[in-house]
């Protein structure tokens, strides 16, 4: 969402970067096309109303499931909701504010506020989902040992660990996010003292920390899991076992890098744009204005795809699901 409250910048004549100052020589149609913003707020009621069931449903399961002893995963996947439901909750506030075209109505701490819930809870959501990867490895390739009361120990302080650091990676939005006033609109931004240059470090924080490094230990992770388990059946004659594991690894590698990708390769270019290592140009621009605010769409339903990934397509979660619809 920082991304997007830069392209508030672009919107509202691109102030505080001096080589946006030629915007009048390029050749595109004016920003802030009511269509898109439209769509876009389409988007965020469509994705706050799925993640509210899905993430309502997982609560309700876990809660009501007592009798099946917990384990690490199920206690990563209840903070994974609470923290997805967190997140789905600040949607409403950004769809108005991208229908009234960035001209933010909610004051300046409710800015300050919602800025940093949304960034936070981005963090940790990328955040849990990397840790279930290593669980899930873990629990694999340990499973003839005896570490129960280990594991629900070692889960909670993981826990606690996760939300520590996507604080601290959060930090800067909570110190430097405010209401600023740019040609007589009242805008949610983000303003470093430094200018750009912070800005551009800032992004690349993100690019890294809630990108390429969560990425990466997810998909060393599941390969190595896979590798286990290709071996595990070789010995066991297990292949229907194999496929479906595979499947559900493949999918949740990949709907977490199509959600994210565009969004970040976006955010790298502003970054190099940023240093001046690439020229700011008539593509940049449309692609921000038009293209990137469909990315951050994009990237905000992970967090309603992650209840149905991790939980719905579990069995025992699909028969209680099944159960309650049959009930009502």
């Amino acid at each position: 969402m920082d991304e997007q409250n830069e392209s508030v910048c672009l919107n509202s004549s691109l102030v505080e970067v001096d080589y946006f100052i030629n915007l009048e020589d390029i050749d595109v149609t004016a920003d802030g096309s009511l269509t898109l913003r439209f769509l876009i707020c389409l988007v965020y009621s469509m994705v706050c109303a799925a993640g509210l069931i899905g993430n309502l449903l997982v609560l309700f399961f876990n809660r009501v499931k007592k009798e099946r002893k917990k384990s690490t995963v199920n206690f990563f996947v209840l903070n994974l909701a609470v923290t997805d439901l967190q997140f789905v909750l600040t949607l409403p506030f950004w769809a108005v504010d991208t229908m009234l075209d960035f001209s933010w109505p909610f004051g300046g701490a409710m800015c300050k506020i919602l800025l940093s819930v949304t960034v936070m809870n981005m963090y940790a959501s990328v955040f849990f989902l990397t840790a279930m990867s290593v669980t899930r490895y873990w629990s694999v390739a340990s499973s003839l040992k005896n570490r129960t009361a280990r594991k629900s120990c070692s889960a909670k302080w993981t826990c606690a660990i996760i939300w520590t650091l996507a604080t601290l990676a959060t930090a800067p939005t909570a110190i430097y996010s405010t209401l600023s006033n740019v040609t007589g609109e009242e805008l949610c931004l983000l303003r470093f003292p430094g200018g750009q240059y912070w800005l551009a470090v800032y992004h690349i924080q993100k690019i890294i920390v809630a990108f390429v490094l969560p990425m990466s230990i997810v998909s060393i992770s599941y390969i190595m899991l896979l590798r286990f388990i290709s071996h595990r059946s070789m010995k066991t004659s297990n292949p229907k076992r194999r496929s479906k594991v595979t499947k559900s690894i493949t999918i949740v590698v990949l709907s977490f890098f199509l959600c994210w990708m565009p969004n970040q390769a976006i955010t790298l270019w502003s970054v190099l744009v940023k240093l001046n290592v690439v020229h700011w140009d008539k593509a940049y621009y449309i692609v921000h204005t038009y293209v990137f605010p469909l990315t951050v769409c994009l990237a905000h339903t992970n967090s309603c795809l992650n209840p149905v990934i991790y939980c719905l397509m579990r069995k025992e979660f699909r028969d209680k699901l099944r159960s309650l619809i049959h009930r009502g």
